[in-house]
């Protein structure tokens, strides 16, 4: 189905601009994705897509008539928007003509659990966009099978969130608590043994069994992990560094020790 839409007046105008608030991403379950890349990484994943809407830019870049044929022949709902119009939903400096607007949900701990090795990543505080989304991106490729994202933490819906997990945010579940000692209480409650990184730990991240089931906790870029989560940590980890640098941005040291989680797993395969 192609309409047409020329109002900035419009609901379905309205309703993509409010998606840019936080509250009312969170209100309406909903948030928009941008550009070809990520529009066929949205289709391709059998997201929840409510409707899309498109403009003249779209057929200037390499892909989009293809994209275009593709989204016609799915039978989305379709809605065709000025180039103008289009800049003023748009959260990108230079728009592809293409956007999506994905319902989504928000899964419980029994919803991700497996039978055994299970890996899920815990998020504390986590602030800056683009570590959210990198975090989420390797958890999503090294195969951890839930990340927990909880209040303090950078909405996941960001539109620089979603931008910066390159289309991962459709292939991973996504948990949200209130705190992370909640978080922690329900883990500890599945048999899942948490793992916390922190600066002042004794044992290095090489030298733990990541084989089992466990949990990694990631704290915020500034000050780590909260002391209330390290207290309930059942095992606190660090990264080797001979180097003269006192810390690895959050985003870089959770992919280190999600790394060495696949490389002792494969090896144990």
């Amino acid at each position: 189905m192609n309409k047409m839409i020329t109002s900035s007046s419009n609901s379905i105008i309205k309703e993509i601009k409010s998606l840019h608030r936080k509250k009312d991403r969170w209100m309406k379950r909903s948030f928009f994705v941008e550009g070809i890349r990520a529009i066929d990484d949205c289709i391709k994943s059998s997201a929840n897509v409510e409707y899309l809407v498109y403009s003249d830019m779209l057929f200037e870049i390499k892909g989009g008539k293809e994209l275009y044929d593709t989204i016609c022949l799915e039978n989305y709902k379709l809605y065709y928007i000025s180039d103008k119009l289009f800049k003023e939903v748009s959260d990108t400096e230079k728009p592809q003509g293409i956007l999506a607007v994905v319902n989504y949900d928000i899964k419980r701990i029994d919803d991700v659990l497996k039978e055994k090795e299970n890996f899920i990543i815990l998020l504390d505080r986590v602030q800056d966009p683009g570590n959210m989304g990198t975090i989420i991106r390797t958890a999503d490729a090294f195969g951890s099978n839930g990340v927990i994202v909880t209040e303090g933490c950078v909405d996941i819906f960001n539109p620089k969130t979603v931008r910066s997990t390159m289309g991962s945010i459709f292939h991973i579940p996504l948990l949200y608590y209130r705190s992370a000692n909640e978080a922690i209480r329900d883990l500890k409650n599945s048999s899942i043994k948490v793992i916390t990184t922190s600066l002042d730990a004794k044992d290095y991240c090489f030298d733990v069994d990541f084989r089992t089931n466990f949990a990694l906790v990631i704290g915020n870029e500034a000050s780590g992990v909260s002391s209330e989560v390290m207290a309930e940590s059942d095992l606190l980890i660090k990264i080797p560094m001979p180097g003269d640098a006192e810390s690895l941005n959050a985003a870089i040291a959770s992919s280190v020790i999600m790394y060495e989680v696949l490389r002792q797993r494969l090896k144990l395969k």
